[in-house]
């Protein structure tokens, strides 16, 4: 058997999660992966008892009443949204649309690495921008944004959680336009942010060179049903539409994304949550000695250590506690942690748990 040699050389991107380890203990604590705090709204409890005579149907290949619902969310039309089976799905559908082996693409680091993974399926010239705070070093990233090609912007990022203000990003999309270029913006943590406010899913009417990523997995708490979706200029969806597989995701799965967006007040709780815990976490872990805190606007933080990080997970893995050892993201060395921000008693159990293995 030969194998395309693109394929036989694809990496898999490491994640956290509680299957990111062998034999998960199910009463971890995971830190690890930036879920909403508080789980899925309550009502989703009650529709997926009442799904069974929904298994053995074919779900809407186009999740026509989803995409509905998402136009009333977000005030674009449907025709400007895909849907996919969780927004990673999406990122390898877009790459496989606009990429070939000419195609220069520049990427941020560190960030999520499905972006690199899925551009180098396609055979794409790479480039790196190596920054923790985009918006502090936006003239040399401007500079880098190359002719006829792809720019992926993580916004709130991951891992570093910090967010680039709107105006900014006008920035950016301006001068990729006058270079023919496509902006992929990923605002999957964007809900959770400080200021939600800062998306640019309203630009999309005036840049058609502008295509915005977001997803329920995060927002919503729905990662174990995988919804996620794009939106972007009508010529771009459509492409995106016909290269998608048939019923990428499951009726179940459309019902509850529909139930989960009616809930908004879900969100402002969220919200709240967030705001209050990033706090308490960030002042009670930079007070450990060996750890220190950097600045995040979404659900998570980025953590420097004194201690290697993959030695600081195993070591918490032995009190039950999972976080996320930040050595495999590209242009972050071995000491550096994420940990998604959780309920207050979640939380204290993790800060005893970093002082007594500091």
């Amino acid at each position: 058997m030969k194998f395309a040699k693109i394929a036989a050389r694809h990496k898999t991107v490491p994640h956290g999660g509680l299957y990111s380890i062998n034999n998960p203990d199910p009463r971890i604590l995971d830190f690890s992966s930036n879920v909403n705090p508080l789980g899925c709204p309550k009502p989703l409890r009650r529709l997926i008892s009442t799904c069974m005579d929904k298994i053995p149907v074919y779900p809407d290949h186009n999740s026509s009443i989803l995409k509905e619902s998402l136009s009333e969310y977000l005030g674009v039309s449907a025709e400007n949204l895909v849907v996919g089976n969780g927004a990673t799905e999406i990122i390898y559908n877009f790459c496989r649309a606009l990429m070939d082996k000419n195609t220069s693409v520049l990427v941020t680091a560190p960030t999520f690495g499905e972006y690199e993974a899925a551009a180098r399926l396609c055979g794409a010239k790479l480039q790196f921008f190596k920054t923790l705070d985009l918006e502090a070093d936006i003239s040399g990233f401007m500079q880098k944004i190359p002719k006829n090609g792809i720019v992926f912007v993580c916004n709130p990022n991951n891992p570093t959680g910090l967010l680039v203000p709107k105006d900014v990003m006008t920035k950016i999309l301006k001068t990729a336009q006058k270079r023919r270029t496509t902006v992929f913006v990923d605002e999957c943590f964007i809900e959770l942010a400080q200021n939600p406010h800062q998306s640019l899913v309203d630009m999309v009417s005036k840049f058609d060179n502008l295509f915005v990523l977001r997803s329920l997995t995060k927002s919503f708490g729905l990662a174990g049903l995988r919804i996620g979706y794009g939106v972007g200029n009508k010529k771009m969806i459509s492409v995106l539409d016909k290269i998608k597989i048939p019923w990428n995701v499951s009726g179940i799965a459309q019902e509850a994304a529909v139930l989960a967006l009616s809930d908004v007040g879900f969100l402002k709780k969220t919200q709240k949550l967030i705001a209050a815990e990033s706090e308490f976490l960030k002042r009670s872990i930079s007070g450990i000695a060996g750890f220190s805190c950097l600045d995040s606007q979404t659900n998570f933080l980025l953590i420097r250590t004194k201690m290697p990080s993959r030695l600081l997970q195993k070591r918490l893995l032995k009190k039950r506690i999972l976080i996320r050892d930040c050595s495999t993201f590209r242009g972050l060395g071995q000491n550096h942690i994420r940990i998604a921000v959780r309920t207050r008693r979640e939380n204290l159990a993790l800060v005893r748990a970093l002082e007594e293995v500091s």
